[in-house]
Order: structure tokens, then C-alpha cells, then sequence
């Protein structure tokens, strides 16, 4: 599996080798099992502004900055922008509402993959949409001694939210590596799509209500079903790179 996936990586992307020497995680979804929790919020809040906002359509604009995923329902509904106050609000009331919810925890086996990817040497990083500022400041209380602030790129880094290359290459700057030294775990289509426009190979775990080619479609080299699936053939991924 693996391996045909490298080799059609490298055939793509014209890269001579793949060589791993760094992991690039997305947030939501794939280290916290919170869209169950930001799909309902982001509906509710556009439904107030009678937006017809459905939850396929919060897990599908999952990555983008809050700014952008609200101008995209509007221009959609309404064929304008929505004006700044109207984008204040209805993220505010996306915030409430996700505050209501118990706090997130994290996706099974995610600490389990992260601890064994430490021991191994890759660096981690972080690359997320997000300025949800809870989630941010849990990452230490249940990923300790993984993340580092240096390592993180979040919705306040970029100008270009996913599914821009944007955040990705920012963080490909950041760390210091060629784009076939780093491999991306993300479960978001549009995140896959900012991962694979910024040359990297991506793994997609499809942690939602997605359809298995909404992730493919989008640029995943490999498409697993959890976390726990990766964490159990990482070896074998490691083995192939």
C-alpha cells in the first residue's frame, strides 16, 4: 500500500527519493475528536443568519479560516461577501455554541502515534485552521512535552487559510526540509488539498461523515479510517519511505 503510494508520489512530484525526517499534524479530527462538536456549532450559527448550512457541508469546508468558510456560505446563499460585522457575529455565535459542548478529547491512539514518532526522531509539527483557543491550549494538557509554539502554524500565521498551500508551506519553511522529507496527517478534503498543492505526501484519515473519495479526490496518497488503523501499520509506513 504504502510503498505503491510513495512510488506514485515521487513519479508526480518528480522528486528523486523519499526520505522522512519530519510529520506535519492537522487539529481537528486527526489529534482531537472535535468536528462532532465544531459541524453542529458552524450549522447552527449560519442557521441563525438563515443560512442553509448543512453538517456534510461543515465537515467539507473543515481547515478553512472561519472568515472564509462564512463568505463561501454567503455567496452561495446570498451572492455576496458577508460584511465584517456580520463575520464577528456569526463567529462568535459559532464559538458559543461550541463552548456548550463537553470539551473535546483526544481522537483514540493519537497520543500512542505521537509518542512513537518522537522516539523515532521525526520532528512534529502543527498546521491547523483553527484559533479555537481551547483547543490550542489543551494540545499541552493531553500532548505533553510533543508541541512547541516554534512548530505550530494556526489560523493566526496565515493570510490564506487551507485550502491554500499557504499553511502548509509555512510550515515547510518553518521546519527547515524539502518537501519530500515531510509527510502530512489530515482527515479534512481541503486540507488534504492544501497539503498535496504544497508538494507533500499526505496521508488522509477519514475521521467523519466523509465519503472515502472526498479524501482522495483532494490529494491523499493514502486513505485510512482512524487513527488507530494508522498508529497500527505506521511501521509499515516507515519501513516503506
Amino acid at each position: 500500500m504504502f510503498k505503491t503510494a510513495i512510488f506514485n508520489y515521487l513519479k508526480e512530484k518528480k522528486n528523486p527519493v523519499f526520505s522522512l525526517r519530519a510529520v506535519f499534524f492537522d487539529m481537528d479530527g486527526v489529534l482531537f475528536d472535535s468536528m462532532k462538536y465544531h459541524a453542529p456549532a458552524w450549522v447552527k450559527a449560519m442557521h441563525d443568519y438563515n443560512v442553509p448550512f448543512t453538517l456534510y457541508d461543515a465537515y467539507m469546508n473543515e481547515g478553512r479560516t472561519g472568515n472564509s468558510t462564512i463568505d463561501g456560505a454567503f455567496n452561495l446563499t446570498f451572492n455576496r461577501n458577508a460584511t465584517e460585522e456580520e463575520k464577528q457575529d456569526i463567529y462568535r455565535l459559532k464559538t458559543k455554541y461550541f463552548e456548550e459542548f463537553p470539551q473535546a478529547e483526544p481522537m483514540p491512539f493519537a497520543r500512542e502515534l505521537l509518542d512513537k514518532i518522537k522516539t523515532q526522531g521525526f520532528d512534529i509539527y502543527l498546521v491547523t485552521g483553527s484559533a479555537q483557543t481551547s483547543l490550542l491550549n489543551n494540545l499541552q494538557n493531553y500532548f505533553p512535552n510533543i508541541f512547541i509554539k516554534e512548530r505550530m502554524i494556526t489560523a493566526f500565521d496565515v493570510n490564506e487559510g487551507k485550502p491554500s498551500p499557504e499553511p502548509y508551506l509555512k510550515a515547510l519553511a518553518k521546519s527547515g526540509y524539502e518537501p519530500w522529507q515531510v509527510c502530512v496527517i489530515e482527515n479534512a478534503p481541503l486540507g488534504i488539498k492544501s497539503a498535496h498543492d504544497a508538494g507533500l505526501f499526505t496521508i488522509g484519515v477519514n475521521t467523519g461523515i466523509l465519503k472515502y473519495e472526498d479524501l482522495s479526490d483532494n490529494g491523499a496518497a493514502v486513505v485510512l479510517p482512524s487513527i488507530k488503523s494508522l498508529f497500527e501499520c505506521w511501521e509499515e509506513f516507515v519501513r516503506s519511505c
